[in-house]
């Protein structure tokens, strides 16, 4: 009788259709259908491609396409005029398709792959959507990420938008159906798996950083006077971690640097950016240290143990932590003013 009901389901299951336009792709359709397919409901629906109005109307789910946003009879197309769905108060941008799945299945998906709390899966929600899905947005939605009137210093064109519509047809290869939905099965795979290696990046490597760079932060007094030096119980990726938290904690005078050991037992000093994505540093290593190595930097610096120092000051190295620790007091009590004061 199990085995029974268990058949009935599948087959239930099996005729649910996910309809999304036909023609050349993009990325936020793609994710959309891989999103819905992770989830049990959906994971043996049929994806048809179609702009064919009775077609779209028959499906159980129709992304992208229909010109109608209504949750309850799960239509989620934001082409139509009167759209201003965005994800949430603190966000202006509009949503595409992958958007609109994502904000609705989103924290389902993140607790079916982690098993996390609510508490953990409203962060990774929230981070996921930031570093992931907004990306999608824009892009679909045609904003710019900076004023146009700004010329880039070189091209981009491996995001994983472009990467998604290189797997179209050319204009001058054959374009029927089933050659354009075979690529389209490629492209929801490229970024099916984008998405869960950055889910389970963030979920399993990313997160557990927060309470090491909390802990480092909460010590701060205890390396250093000035509060402007942390050092790391081991290594972890720090740096979105120092800059959300800092925020959170309303640190008034900004972390300058960041240590913590290598691989190889020695230590590193890491000058902190003014901001996430920016090369522009808080506070670099002195000028004339840089680009110097091993003994001559010792002699330069007056600290015994020194590794080297990069040319453009973000980084250098000493044998013990006493002696990064050094680097970072002397680096600061030579310079008394820095970008952010």
């Amino acid at each position: 009788m199990e085995r029974f009901y268990s058949t009935i389901v599948k087959k239930m299951s099996e005729n649910l259709t996910v309809c999304t336009h036909s023609g050349s792709f993009h990325a936020d359709e793609a994710l959309a259908c891989f999103l819905l397919k992770l989830l049990p409901t959906y994971k043996d629906a049929k994806i048809v491609r179609s702009r064919d109005k009775s077609v779209i109307e028959k499906s159980t789910v129709a992304v992208d396409v229909g010109a109608v946003y209504n949750f309850d009879k799960l239509r989620f197309d934001h082409h139509q005029s009167g759209f201003t769905e965005t994800f949430d108060d603190k966000h202006d941008i509009k949503l595409s398709s992958a958007g609109l799945i994502y904000k609705h299945y989103g924290k389902d998906i993140i607790k079916q792959r982690l098993n996390s709390n609510d508490s953990v899966t409203e962060l990774l929600y929230q981070k996921l959507y930031d570093n992931i899905i907004e990306e999608l947005d824009g892009v679909d939605n045609g904003v710019e990420r900076y004023p146009s009137d700004i010329k880039p210093k070189y091209q981009s064109s491996s995001s994983i938008s472009a990467r998604v519509g290189h797997l179209n047809p050319g204009w001058n290869e054959p374009q029927d159906d089933e050659i354009v939905n075979k690529q389209f099965d490629k492209a929801m795979e490229l970024m099916g798996q984008y998405f869960l290696d950055r889910l389970d990046y963030y979920g399993k490597s990313w997160l557990p950083c927060r309470s090491i760079v909390e802990n480092a932060l909460e010590n701060r007094k205890q390396v250093h006077s000035s509060g402007e030096i942390l050092i790391l119980d081991m290594f972890c990726p720090w740096k979105d971690h120092l800059f959300t938290l800092e925020q959170e904690k309303d640190i008034k005078t900004p972390i300058k640097f960041v240590l913590f050991e290598d691989t190889s037992g020695q230590w590193r000093i890491s000058a902190v950016g003014i901001n996430l994505h920016s090369f522009t540093l808080r506070l670099p290593l002195p000028e004339e240290w840089r680009g110097k190595r091993d003994e001559e930097l010792s002699q330069i610096s007056g600290i015994e143990g020194c590794v080297f120092a990069h040319a453009n000051g973000f980084i250098g190295g000493n044998k013990t932590r006493e002696g990064a620790l050094l680097m970072a007091i002397k680096t600061l009590n030579q310079s008394p003013k820095t970008l952010l004061e």
